[in-house]
């Protein structure tokens, strides 16, 4: 008992408050990051594994490009568009060569590891300072250029502003797009292939564009993540997929539950972000607690197992036996009362 009472009596509450901003801040990024999971893995119904090689191939194009003079927003856009190449290859490797959809995403999860090496120059790990390199998104308590201005970062919650209004920009334009002629095809090939087939849709091509623009997402999300930390690795990916997966599924749940039937898709993309941000909270509580860090996986894996069987269990109880005897009971004690 005295065990216990020293436990809880050496948590500092202040430090945990202190650590809320950055928490939320990396929370919105990863919610980024988990937009372009949303479009594989809700959207299309594909289960794509490249992102975990993606998202770091992001941070190292952006690093790299920095440090050879390259402006950001240039950077940021090579970024994307070499997570879009790696996006196409795994498309490329499913439709044209039959390649089962994790498996693809598997074999270029893993050519891209030594990719982003060479990328770095063989270097595993890149420094991107702020005070070198002008950036649009950083935690530093220096400095952020956005369109060529450079401005005073005074805190964490001037990255919580911009990185919260680069997320609403991505939701605005993945709403409009998948609300296009284009974006219904390929939401109409996640949710039956063969009947979208069958109405002329080419699904081979939406898979691939699909692919494409998720983990471009990604590698922009990467990109970002780099100029907040600082630095680009070439494991930062790892795992990426897990916490992407983390936040649709958190956010899902949360959104259903308090939305319904009002649960439209502008709705959905919103907690997909919010879901990173609840999911980064808990992971704070977590290091609070003076859980070993090298648990978290563990404990990132429990919270996505919770939250995936949700929804499962809210609908077994939906259509439980003893809910169909309680109405069944009912329906009697009414009739009951008629008669009487």
């Amino acid at each position: 008992m005295d065990g216990f009472l020293d436990y809880f009596g050496s948590l500092d509450p202040s430090l945990f408050v202190s650590a809320l901003p950055g928490n939320i801040a990396q929370g919105i990024l990863w919610g980024i990051m988990a937009l372009g999971v949303y479009i594989t893995f809700r959207i299309l119904n594909f289960a794509d594994l490249t992102v975990d090689g993606s998202f770091a191939t992001g941070g190292a194009v952006t690093a790299i490009m920095l440090m050879n003079g390259a402006p950001i927003w240039v950077a940021m856009l090579v970024a994307f568009l070499a997570g879009i190449t790696a996006g196409l290859v795994t498309g490329l490797l499913h439709t044209l060569l039959g390649i089962p959809d994790i498996l693809s995403g598997i074999l270029s999860q893993i050519a891209l590891y030594p990719i982003n090496l060479h990328i770095m120059n063989k270097f595993s790990n890149m420094s991107i300072r702020v005070d070198n390199y002008g950036m649009v998104f950083t935690s530093d308590s220096e400095k952020f250029n956005i369109c060529g201005l450079v401005m005073s970062m005074r805190d964490v919650y001037t990255a919580i502003i911009v990185a919260a209004v680069i997320a609403i920009i991505i939701m605005a334009v993945m709403y409009w797009y998948f609300g296009t002629e284009q974006g219904s095809a390929i939401r109409a090939t996640g949710a039956n292939p063969k009947m979208a087939a069958a109405q002329g849709i080419n699904i081979n091509i939406d898979k691939i564009i699909a692919l494409a623009l998720s983990n471009g997402l990604v590698a922009f999300s990467g990109s970002l993540l780099a100029q907040y930390q600082g630095f680009a690795d070439v494991n930062m990916g790892r795992g990426s997929i897990v916490i992407g997966l983390a936040a649709v599924i958190i956010g899902q749940v949360i959104g259903e539950a308090i939305f319904r039937k009002n649960f439209n898709f502008i709705l959905r993309l919103t907690f997909v972000v919010v879901g990173g941000i609840l999911y980064y909270l808990v992971m704070g509580v977590v290091l609070w607690l003076k859980m070993p860090p090298e648990d978290l996986k563990l404990f990132t894996a429990i919270i996505v197992a919770i939250f995936l069987a949700v929804p499962y269990l809210r609908g077994k109880s939906k259509n439980s036996f003893k809910k169909v005897a309680r109405m069944n009971k009912k329906i009697a004690k009414l009739e009951d009362e008629s008669n009487a």
